[in-house]
């Protein structure tokens, strides 16, 4: 059995784009696996150090939306980041011997450099804690000593600089202590957001698995077809629909995709009728995983619950592995 640590910033209620290359995956992988989930709170900071006058109800959103999908307490730990700080020890041992261009390069400080960046306050200051945000990430996976860290192709190269920490750190001291964790490359599917790009909160293009079913049918209208079709009649040519046939691909199951390709190439389908019936599909789909988010919001005491017995817990091995870590750099 696989120890696996992965985490998800706490950036509030969470769109389809998390639930189907994140928190699908992660469901999977709770039936055979020792599975630590954690709500990034500190890496928020790293961002957010602004504006956090939402930070904890951001955090309670997260946990409910991974209750709501599926991530299931009596076979996943979850837990808040800023609630071990033990985790915050490690980083410090960990940033006394990570080379500084090791840093700069990781991709994953590009990306929050990137973010950190577009906002007008911040006058393309880095700060501190962005500059370490690699660091603190390697900390989150070694306080556990994972052995497996759940990541899309794109994002292996963000799993690298751990495995060099880990590497430095275990010649540096002469131990085989930590694991090197090996990046667990997942298959599911990537959704773009309504406008074609990145599905982002930031891009307002997203569908948020909280959403009602009349906003979510709502938002689905605005999604961008095939931009050469101008009347509803007009020939169709779906590998040119932008979004909207793409969200077909993953809601739909190959039948409705063979009828709508034939329909819409035929021009037998207009675009406002096929969005219609993409929303009513859609809704079905996250029809189970609302009810249950709307059980865990009038029930905010097991939610809080569960995130109190998963700190608790993980904190419990946090202070095991930290313990031997002291031992072996050989501190007071």
């Amino acid at each position: 059995m696989q120890r696996i640590v992965s985490g998800m910033r706490s950036t509030g209620r969470l769109h389809l784009g998390h639930y189907l290359g994140v928190i699908q995956n992660w469901v999977n992988l709770q039936n055979d696996n020792d599975c630590y989930f954690f709500v990034a709170d500190w890496h928020a900071l790293t961002t957010k150090y602004d504006n956090t006058k939402d930070l904890r109800q951001d955090v309670i959103d997260v946990v409910i939306d991974w209750l709501a999908s599926g991530i299931n307490p009596e076979k996943s730990t979850i837990y808040v980041q800023s609630l071990i700080p033990e985790i915050a020890e490690l980083n410090i041992y960990l940033s006394m011997i990570t080379p500084q261009n090791w840093v700069e390069r990781d991709p994953t400080l590009k990306d929050m450099a990137k973010i950190l960046r577009n906002k007008e306050s911040a006058n393309s200051q880095i700060s501190y804690g962005l500059m370490g945000y690699p660091v603190l990430m390697s900390a989150d996976i070694m306080m556990l000593n994972a052995t497996a860290v759940p990541v899309g192709v794109d994002q292996v190269a963000h799993i690298e600089i751990t495995r060099d920490i880990v590497r430095r750190f275990n010649n540096l001291y002469k131990t085989d202590f930590f694991n090197e964790p090996k990046p667990l490359l997942n298959h599911c599917s990537l959704i773009c957001g309504l406008d074609g790009n990145k599905m982002s909160k930031s891009y307002d293009n997203d569908i948020k698995i909280s959403d009602s079913e009349e906003v979510t049918a709502k938002r689905i209208m605005s999604a961008i077809t095939d931009r050469s079709r101008i009347r509803r009649d007009d020939l169709g040519h779906p590998d040119q629909c932008e979004v909207a046939f793409k969200y077909w691909q993953i809601f739909g199951d190959e039948t409705q995709v063979d009828i709508v390709k034939s329909e819409c190439e035929k021009g037998t389908r207009g675009c406002a009728d096929c969005k219609r019936q993409l929303g009513a599909l859609v809704n079905e789909r996250f029809k189970e995983i609302r009810e249950r988010r709307r059980y865990y919001e009038a029930h905010l005491n097991e939610v809080h619950d569960v995130i109190r017995e998963g700190s608790e817990k993980t904190r419990a091995e946090a202070r095991k592995v930290l313990t031997e870590v002291r031992n072996i750099i050989g501190m007071y």
